[in-house]
């Protein structure tokens, strides 16, 4: 079976989100969250490497009508990448303002995509499509060694309590992350109508990283404080 998301916007769309993720970096900056803009930055990346260099280059899995798919991948990549990096990297702080980071990053998505759609109806169309049966597997077998390792980590070290490795809470953000901007391109009509890209994407594509960014999000903790000082405990 394949899964195959697509997207049709215009590009208002692109230059609102532009604006957006300036807003983003600045608030980022202004609160001093230097390592979630760091991860973040390196999140876009990995995603253009991924999006553009192995589906678009090396499979022929994605497809651009309307726009150049180098510059258009990269802004989608950076989009992408740099939110949902910089989402995860603060709830992994689990600095007490989840939530309010959650309905910023949320709220943000939503704007950008209504606003695109009541005034950019004179704005050129873009429409993307991506395969998804020559790679599913393999990111599944990624998930499946990274949750293997914090399962083994809890069964190994036989750790309770406040030690043992909350994998449940990290397959909920693994989870909530993606199905949170998979839903809103299907509820403002960016996506088309189908069940199947929502629940396949948010088990699978954001999650398989979870148990990785987790472990590094701990190795440096322990070093750096969030505005890159020294760690109290460290």
């Amino acid at each position: 079976m394949d899964v195959m998301p697509a997207r049709v916007f215009n590009s208002l769309y692109i230059y609102l989100d532009i604006i957006w993720l300036f807003i983003v970096f600045a608030i980022l900056l202004i609160t001093k969250r230097y390592q979630a803009i760091f991860v973040g930055l390196i999140g876009g990346i990995i995603y253009y490497f991924v999006d553009y260099g192995i589906f678009y280059l090396a499979l022929g899995t994605r497809i651009v009508e309307g726009a150049n798919p180098a510059t258009f991948l990269l802004w989608l990549s950076i989009s992408y990448g740099f939110t949902n990096f910089v989402w995860i990297w603060l709830w992994l702080d689990r600095d007490g303002y989840a939530l309010e980071w959650s309905l910023f990053i949320i709220s943000g998505w939503l704007s950008v995509a209504l606003l695109s759609q009541n005034f950019g109806s004179n704005f050129s169309q873009i429409s993307i499509l991506r395969g998804t049966s020559s790679y599913h597997g393999i990111m599944a077998l990624i998930l499946f060694i990274g949750y293997s390792i914090l399962i083994i980590k809890n069964i190994k070290g036989r750790k309770k309590g406040k030690d043992r490795i909350k994998i449940l809470w990290i397959l909920a953000i693994g989870i909530l992350v993606q199905f949170a901007w998979e839903a809103i391109l299907l509820i403002t009509g960016i996506r088309p109508m189908g069940i199947m890209p929502l629940i396949l994407n948010s088990l699978i594509e954001t999650n398989l990283g979870l148990p990785y960014l987790y472990l590094i999000h701990k190795l440096i903790s322990k070093r750096y404080e969030e505005n890159l000082s020294p760690a109290k405990s460290a």
